[in-house]
């Protein structure tokens, strides 16, 4: 039976609900939703859909750093938006992110996210480990 490693990383913010922040487990890490909220004050990153997609990104890469991997190893992401017409907006400062052999990913709009957030992105990336 394959181990199941909880990830904790102090550079992200806390789970808000019973969650670990990222699982590894048989040579992949799943990522929970990362919402724009900066790690110190806990709250939404102001400036909308483009600051908190930026953030999002972050603490997504911080999670996985903190499971020994990076963005480079991430090879599907889900992407919710409480408003599709932001989806540009997002894709601009998601691109930058994953600049060369993007992973796979899904994105739609969905009726709310927690905290009142615009964006939230999870993610299922290979172990840093050979």
């Amino acid at each position: 039976m394959a181990e199941k490693v909880v990830v904790i990383s102090e550079k992200t913010p806390k789970a808000i609900g019973p969650y670990s922040l990222a699982i590894e487990a048989s040579g992949f890490i799943f990522v929970s939703g990362q919402l724009g909220i900066d790690a110190i004050h806990e709250e939404l990153v102001p400036g909308g859909v483009d600051k908190e997609t930026r953030k999002a990104l972050e603490n997504m890469s911080s999670a996985l750093q903190a499971a020994g991997s990076d963005l480079s190893n991430v090879v599907k992401t889900t992407v919710f938006l409480k408003d599709i017409n932001d989806f540009s907006k997002m894709n601009a400062v998601y691109a930058e992110f994953f600049t060369s052999k993007p992973p796979a990913r899904s994105a739609f709009q969905v009726a709310a996210l927690p905290k009142g957030a615009s964006v939230e992105i999870e993610a299922i990336a290979l172990s840093g480990q050979d």
